[in-house]
C-alpha cells in the first residue's frame, strides 16, 4: 500500500488520551459529576457501561431497563441505566447523558466506566501503550493508503469483519497451531485467552495439561477458572509467535440463553474462539482502522502473551 505521507490522505487527530496500564488494564482519567474516576478502555464491550457497584458508590440512581439483556464473562447480568449530569473524558464533556449500568463486581483501580466499542468504532483508534497514549483519528481520502504513519519499515496488516453499528465488535481471523480461528480484539481483557472448547478443537492443551491455575470475573455474576498452557504457534498477519504460553478458560460458559417460546438454548451472537487482550496490545503499536476495515501493527517489544 502507498504511504500516507505520499498521497492526499489526511489523518486528522481528534484526541490524544494519556493512558496507563494498571494491573494490565488500559485506563484513562475522567470524571462523573465532578468526581475523578478511572475509565477502562474496553474494545471487547459492545456498549459503554458503569459497573453497578461504581454507580452506587458515585451516588447515581440506577433504574431497571426493560427488554434488554446483557451477557459477559461470567454469564448474564441485570441491566439498568442512570442519568449522569456530567461525564468527562480527556478534554471532552457530555452533559445529561443516560448511561447503562450493569455488572456485579468492582473492577478495582478506581474504575467507574467501561468505555466500549460503541464509542470507539466511530474513529480509527491507535494503541501506543509504550508511549502511554491512545489516539483517535478521522481519516479523509485514505482509501488504499497505509495508516501506520509511524512505521517507516512497514507494518503488519490484518482485516477485520464488518462492524455492526448495533453491536460493534472488532473481530479478526488469526491462526492457532496453524488453524484459523476468530479472535475478538478486547482491550478490556487483561490477558489474551482461548476458549476451552475451541482450544480442544485447535489442538491446544486444556485443563488436564496442568499449569498455574486461577479464577477471574467479568460482567456476569459467576467466576471462571483459567490456567496457562503451552501453545505451539500463534499467527496474526505476517507475525508468528512460536512455543509460547497462553491462558485457556471457559469464556463462553454462561453465554447461552433460551429465547422466548423456545426450549433450546441459543449461543450469544458474536462468540469467538479467542480474546486478544491488553498483553498483546502492550507488546505492539496498533491502529484499528475502522475506516478501512483493517488493523495495522508493529512489534514494540516484550512478551506477546502474559506469563
Amino acid at each position: 500500500m502507498a504511504a500516507a505521507a505520499a498521497t492526499s490522505c489526511k489523518l486528522a487527530q481528534i484526541a490524544d488520551l494519556p493512558a496507563r496500564l494498571v494491573h494490565n488494564k488500559v485506563i484513562v482519567d475522567g470524571a462523573i459529576n465532578g468526581r475523578k474516576i478511572g475509565i477502562m478502555l474496553d474494545t471487547g464491550s459492545t456498549i459503554t457501561v458503569i459497573p453497578r457497584p461504581a454507580a452506587l458508590r458515585l451516588g447515581l440512581n440506577p433504574q431497571k431497563t426493560a427488554g434488554v439483556r446483557m451477557f459477559g464473562i461470567g454469564g448474564e447480568t441485570d441491566v439498568e441505566s442512570a442519568t449522569v449530569d456530567e461525564f468527562k473524558i480527556g478534554q471532552a464533556t457530555a452533559k445529561g447523558r443516560r448511561m447503562t449500568v450493569a455488572g456485579e463486581h468492582e473492577f478495582g483501580d478506581d474504575i467507574a466506566v467501561i468505555l466500549g466499542e460503541d464509542f470507539f468504532h466511530a474513529f480509527d483508534v491507535e494503541f501506543d501503550l509504550a508511549h502511554n497514549a491512545v489516539r483517535l483519528f478521522k481519516p479523509k481520502d485514505c482509501e488504499g493508503v497505509s495508516l501506520a504513519y509511524w512505521a517507516t519499515n512497514g507494518a503488519g496488516e490484518v482485516g477485520i469483519e464488518t462492524v455492526d453499528d448495533a453491536r460493534p465488535m472488532i473481530v479478526l481471523t488469526v491462526q492457532i497451531n496453524g488453524k484459523p480461528a476468530r479472535a475478538l480484539l478486547d482491550s478490556g481483557a487483561v490477558t489474551s485467552v482461548i476458549d476451552r472448547p475451541e482450544a480442544e478443537r485447535l489442538g491446544a492443551p486444556t485443563a488436564a495439561a496442568g499449569g498455574a491455575a486461577g479464577t477471574g470475573t467479568g460482567l456476569g455474576p459467576r467466576t471462571i477458572e483459567w490456567r496457562f498452557v503451552p501453545l505451539e504457534s500463534f499467527t496474526i498477519g505476517d507475525e508468528t509467535i512460536r512455543d509460547t504460553t497462553i491462558q485457556v478458560a471457559d469464556i463462553s460458559k454462561g453465554l447461552t440463553y433460551v429465547p422466548p417460546g423456545s426450549l433450546a438454548p441459543k449461543k450469544v451472537e458474536g462468540t469467538t474462539a479467542m480474546l486478544l487482550g491488553a498483553d498483546f496490545l502492550r507488546a505492539h503499536r496498533m491502529l484499528v482502522a475502522h475506516s478501512q476495515q483493517k488493523i495495522y501493527f508493529t512489534y514494540a517489544g516484550g512478551p506477546v502473551f502474559a506469563k
